[in-house]
């Protein structure tokens, strides 16, 4: 444990933003099954909705901090080319 008052305050605090991230980070991953999902079913206007929105909780999470944007930008690069074959 840490012995300074700044060290206990960063501990509490990182512990509050471990469990913010991680369900930032849930919310993505379950938009993105959402639009994997609509790939599968090949329903294309139900991926295209799916991918809109997943495409803005992608994006405000690397706003956040939470992922990497070229890791966002890989991921909606992929799924954007999965939707464009269905048709």
């Amino acid at each position: 444990m840490a012995n300074h008052k700044s060290a206990k305050t960063r501990i509490v605090r990182n512990n509050k933003r471990a469990v913010i991230n991680g369900a930032r980070r849930s919310r993505v991953r379950t938009f993105v099954k959402k639009v994997e999902a609509a790939i599968l079913e090949a329903d294309k206007a139900k991926a295209s909705e799916a991918f809109k929105t997943a495409e803005s909780e992608m994006m405000r999470a690397v706003g956040k901090g939470v992922f990497a944007l070229n890791t966002a930008a890989r991921t909606i690069s992929r799924l954007s080319k999965k939707i464009k074959a269905l048709g």
